[in-house]
């Protein structure tokens, strides 16, 4: 489960609980509803659709309100129950705490914890956990069912009145208030050998095995996964007893160590060669060769060891291949993968939109939610900082861009799961190039460390500068048209001066990002000058500045008006086409749009009749 619940409010009674949970809960966030709730962490507008928005990013939702509500918000999305976040519905007064979804994902364990936190009732429904007092097709951590598909069936002949009996060793079945019987039909077993179960037949497997593997660069997926499959089928080990996949981090990023990992749905877990190296004392089978080849003396047994700690074994001496190797070591007690070795490490490059909730995608969300560490320049992660609690935080300054992109991946690179934080699209004049460009470099030429190189990435898109302009002014883009950044500190101005005439004379609609700065100040003047040369001094221009924050404000002046004190950094700045146009409304509001040909142009305006026109249902109105 998520640590930091999402608390949603939607009027004030419900904020004084929420806000009494909060205080004993440091990482719970509140959302309330704007108006209603001013001093929530987060305000929101539109019910549904934020309460959807939370549940696709998949945190966990604690709702001070009727049930009802978030019932009819979330029941479109509802789809498997094994992957959806927890859903608690809490009466505004606290007296009553009822997990909707997830009971078995920590709905249940978190109503509770509320329950005994606001001295309320937990209405835990889940008929497991009321009448069997356990959770049969969720064992706890360090076990996994092989068969879940027949908890069900098994689960309702209990709740029925049958009896079972139980196979094997597992201290939390023969602890649990279980109606045991020695001729039952029904059977849980333990084990660590292979047994796909049945309808009456539960198995659990302890996860106390890993595996660890060697390979050479490039080597097929499916030669490791074959001799990982034929190494456990000889040491009759189940693959639900498998709790990693253990190798050196030099092998990080190869295809087949990632292959096999998801092949057996477990993590993949890395040490360094001086960590490989000091298990040399217990390996079966060292090797100098390997030894001058990656720093240690054996990659497969050293993992397998390392991972199953101080008191494991080595269960099965290296097997090689031609171009891969497998070890397995079994521990004592089960292996919580989260603690021996360290992950591959993974970089989300993260567009957040102009800056409401509303345009950032459940993707982004979810990557920020998912994310131990978050780095960016300071104005945008104090755009996102509610969603920041319980996350290190790495702010940087203006003008700090490979700083900050080379300082994410080198954390990345410890096997952290790090955020890069760029506003609008992070692919549009953006951190993404960059996070390319330096795993692209040599490190001669300031490129990053091998471990950086390794990372897994994600590069979520965003909804651009431009893309909001447009929308809030109408559909300005609506044909053809381009973004042309007026900075000149990585560009020299002359090849941005050749796109400027390129784009005029092609008639394209024009995007101008970082249209100024305080001390560039006669760049956009000479972009509107080269403009005049091939379109009308009507031609219209939008001006949107802080887009999608408190402070927004758009404009809408024409071409030959423009002038440079209108723009601040924080501007964005759109030029139509000749065929763009810009109409009033009866109300006296303006919408700007470009045809893209739909009435054949048969009402076109002429050459230079498109800056402000009424709209001809307002003018026969107030004729």
């Amino acid at each position: 489960m998520d640590a930091s619940p999402i608390l949603f409010v939607l009027n004030q009674a419900g904020f004084e609980t929420a806000e009494d949970v909060a205080k004993r809960f440091s990482t719970a966030r509140i959302h309330g509803l704007a108006g209603r709730v001013p001093t929530a962490d987060t305000q929101f507008n539109e019910t549904v659709e934020h309460l959807q928005l939370l549940f696709r990013s998949g945190h966990p939702i604690v709702g001070f309100c009727a049930s009802g509500i978030l019932i009819r918000a979330l029941a479109p999305l509802l789809t498997d129950k094994r992957n959806e976040p927890p859903v608690i519905a809490v009466s505004e007064d606290g007296s009553s705490i009822v997990p909707l979804l997830g009971g078995h994902r920590g709905a249940n364990e978190l109503a509770r914890i509320l329950a005994k936190s606001l001295g309320g009732h937990a209405a835990i429904t889940t008929a497991g956990d009321v009448r069997l007092g356990i959770a049969l097709d969720v064992p706890p951590k360090g076990w996994q069912l092989a068969n879940p598909d027949d908890a069900k069936p098994v689960m309702a002949e209990l709740l029925s009145g049958a009896t079972l009996r139980i196979e094997g060793s597992a201290e939390w079945l023969e602890e649990a208030n279980l109606p045991v019987s020695d001729d039952a039909a029904i059977t849980l077993a333990s084990t660590e050998l292979p047994d796909e179960g049945g309808p009456t037949r539960l198995v659990y497997h302890p996860l106390k095995y890993a595996v660890g593997v060697g390979c050479a660069r490039h080597c097929e997926p499916e030669e490791l996964i074959e001799l990982v499959e034929t190494c456990l089928a000889e040491a009759d080990i189940a693959k639900g007893a498998i709790a990693c996949v253990a190798t050196i981090d030099l092998k990080a990023d190869e295809d087949a160590m990632n292959a096999l990992a998801a092949h057996l749905d477990v993590p993949l877990r890395l040490y360094s060669a001086e960590e490989l190296q000091r298990e040399t004392p217990r390996l079966k089978n060292p090797s100098n060769v390997v030894f001058k080849e990656v720093g240690c003396h054996g990659v497969s047994e050293g993992a397998a060891l390392a991972s199953s700690g101080a008191f494991g074994t080595l269960v099965f001496e290296k097997r090689k291949t031609e171009n891969a190797t497998c070890a397995i070591a079994r521990a004592p007690q089960p292996i919580d993968p989260q603690t021996v070795g360290r992950s591959r490490g993974h970089l989300s490059v993260v567009g957040i939109g102009p800056g409401k909730d509303e345009w950032r995608t459940p993707e982004a969300s979810r990557l920020i939610a998912e994310a131990t560490d978050v780095v960016g320049y300071s104005l945008y992660l104090d755009i996102v900082e509610k969603h920041l609690t319980g996350k290190t935080r790495h702010d940087f300054p203006l003008g700090a861009e490979e700083d900050r992109v080379r300082f994410a991946l080198e954390e990345a690179g410890k096997g952290k799961n790090v955020a890069l934080i760029s506003s609008g699209d992070a692919g549009i004049y953006a951190m993404g190039t960059l996070v390319y460009e330096l795993l692209h470099r040599n490190a001669e030429f300031g490129g990053v460390s091998d471990a950086a190189k390794r990372v897994s990435i994600t590069n979520a898109p965003g909804i651009s500068a431009m893309q909001a302009c447009s929308a809030r002014i109408g559909a300005p883009l609506g044909h053809d048209f381009c973004a042309i950044s007026l900075s000149d500190l990585l560009t020299p101005w002359e090849a941005i001066e050749q796109r400027l005439k390129a784009a005029a004379e092609g008639d394209f609609v024009i995007a101008f990002y970082n249209p100024v700065s305080k001390r560039r100040r006669t760049q956009l003047a000479a972009a509107r000058e080269i403009l005049l040369q091939h379109r009308p001094e009507t031609t219209p221009v939008v001006l949107g500045t802080n887009l999608g924050r408190p402070d927004e404000t758009l404009r809408v002046t024409s071409l030959d008006k423009l002038e440079v004190d209108d723009v601040d950094m924080l501007t964005t700045v759109l030029v139509g086409s000749s065929n763009s146009r810009a109409i009033m409304k009866g109300d006296g509001s303006i919408f700007v749009y470009t045809p893209r040909g739909y009435a054949k142009r048969i009402d076109a305006p002429k050459s230079g009749d498109g800056a402000l026109q009424q709209d001809n249902a307002a003018t026969k109105e107030t004729t």
